[in-house]
């Protein structure tokens, strides 16, 4: 039970309710001078300390414990007497053994302040926010050297206004440094301080870039790969856009869904049998569905009666419904900005509410409304991946808009590349001419960007290194912040990053 004071010798124990004391003092060993090294065991007083261990079913274990002040025998040390120490027990002016403090140290590394105080007190540990998070503080970080492939990335410290700088190990996720800003010239003078890295993995950041040149020339400065096809995908969406006014047209009615299918086969199914005479408890046996949905289907008189309606509460635009389904009938591609002519009419509504009630397909009647976001899914979703309707949906905008075919093959050909492999820069300058020979204008201005950084470009095509741990790291710092509710320092925020 009071394995961790072993290094002592147990003179008493007392069970005081909520509190077991222990009463107990050193062993009669010579111990070394601090100063000198010279092992003594002579007396010259005792000194008694308090101090809280670990506690044993759920109560706290307090210790008076009594140690000695010894004389140093050698003549003209400086330290004539001493108090004795015990290592890995109890250290200088603490008043918790070492073990509790790390209990506590490893608590508020998890939590943090508060939190952390309220779990060490159900522990039977009472301490403040601020004891916890000065053991977090006295946790020591890791000294470990600059590894040779190292990510680097930015995280919001406040969403829009302040923003801070990682840098991780790219190969293990290992962090190894936060800076406080996204400058260039923090990075480059902390790339200069810490030489070593030969591969640095980063995003399209022209900052990052120009700071890793300046500091690190020698080094490879690779692209992520998920950043170029996210770029990607916002120009296809931006084309999607463009040509709204082509493939706005198709518009296919809504299909019954799965349940409204397998509703319609058992009500039929079971008037079927009811027109046999079988009764409602066969009907539940034969058909393997519980009695009472046998009675519910059995009272329906019409399968379409099971089509529930989405039912939406009454807003502004339901006045001018009618008028809005002729408009868009009429001009299927028609822009909510010329569909705010309703206001003429007495709408008093905002524009941000007539957009929710047409993308709820509340204008369309029984057609549902293909957006622009919905088309571009389309386009950049794996055609192997798309289901059946998805398939046939993609045909008829093709047919109605040929200029949305392009931008899928170019999608698919840049999706090959995103496999690193040797020869992916030859065929990146193959892809960059074939998106350039189209008129596509957004497309032309993703191929302009991957020309202005077109090394980097290709490293992150032919390499197998990339900033996915480092953007793990940076989920991490999310839940970490969250935890300290925005309410911490830069300081105590790049200790808990950086804490193994």
């Amino acid at each position: 039970m009071f394995s961790g004071l072993s290094v002592l010798v147990v003179e008493d124990v007392e069970d005081c309710g909520d509190a077991v004391v222990v009463t107990a003092r050193t062993r009669d060993a010579a111990v070394p001078c601090p100063v000198c090294r010279t092992l003594t065991a002579k007396v010259h007083g005792y000194h008694r300390r308090t101090v809280t261990d670990v506690p044993v079913d759920g109560r706290s274990v307090i210790v008076h414990l009594r140690a000695r002040r010894l004389v140093c025998p050698v003549l003209g040390c400086r330290r004539q007497t001493f108090r004795e120490q015990i290592p890995g027990l109890l250290e200088r002016h603490q008043r918790r053994t070492v073990r509790l403090a790390w209990q506590i140290s490893q608590v508020a590394r998890e939590l943090c302040g508060r939190a952390a105080a309220r779990l060490a007190g159900l522990l039977a540990v009472p301490v403040s926010r601020s004891t916890a998070l000065r053991h977090l503080r006295r946790l020591p970080l890791p000294q470990q050297a600059v590894p040779r492939v190292i990510g680097v990335d930015d995280f919001a410290l406040r969403r829009r206004h302040r923003y801070a700088t990682i840098i991780t190990d790219a190969e293990t996720g290992r962090r190894v440094a936060v800076l406080p800003d996204r400058e260039r010239a923090t990075l480059e003078s902390w790339l200069r301080e810490h030489p070593g890295a030969e591969i640095v993995c980063r995003d399209g950041s022209a900052t990052y870039a120009e700071a890793i040149r300046r500091a690190l020339p020698d080094a490879v400065q690779v692209s992520d790969r998920w950043h170029l096809w996210r770029n990607l995908c916002a120009k296809v969406q931006l084309e999607v856009r463009a040509h709204t006014g082509c493939w706005a047209t198709i518009n296919p009615p809504r299909p019954g869904g799965v349940h409204e299918q397998t509703t319609r086969e058992r009500w039929n199914k079971i008037h079927d049998l009811l027109g046999q005479g079988v009764g409602l408890l066969d009907h539940s046996r034969r058909l393997g569905v519980a009695l009472n949905t046998v009675k519910r289907y059995a009272r329906m008189p019409k399968p379409q009666a099971l089509r529930i309606a989405p039912t939406y509460r009454p807003t502004l635009v339901d006045p001018y419904r009618d008028r809005l389904r002729a408009r868009r009938a009429a001009e299927p591609a028609v822009p909510v900005t010329q569909l705010l002519e309703i206001r003429e009419l007495g709408y008093t509504g905002s524009a941000s509410l007539l957009v929710r009630y047409l993308n709820q397909g509340r204008a369309e009647g029984d057609r549902p409304v293909t957006t622009p976001r919905h088309v571009g899914r389309l386009l950049l979703t794996n055609p192997e991946n798309l289901r059946p309707k998805e398939t046939t949906l993609l045909e008829k905008i093709s047919a109605a808009c040929p200029e949305m075919t392009t931008p899928a093959d170019l999608v698919g050909g840049f999706a090959t590349l995103l496999k690193p492999a040797e020869g992916n820069d030859v065929k990146l300058t193959e892809w960059i001419t074939a998106a350039r020979a189209v008129d596509l204008p957004h497309l032309h201005s993703f191929t302009n960007g991957l020309e202005i950084d077109r090394p980097a470009v290709n490293a992150g095509l032919t390499l197998p290194y990339h900033n996915g741990r480092t953007e793990g790291v940076n989920t991490r710092t999310k839940r970490i912040m969250r935890q300290m509710h925005g309410r911490a320092g830069f300081d105590l925020l790049r200790h808990r990053i950086l804490l193994p």
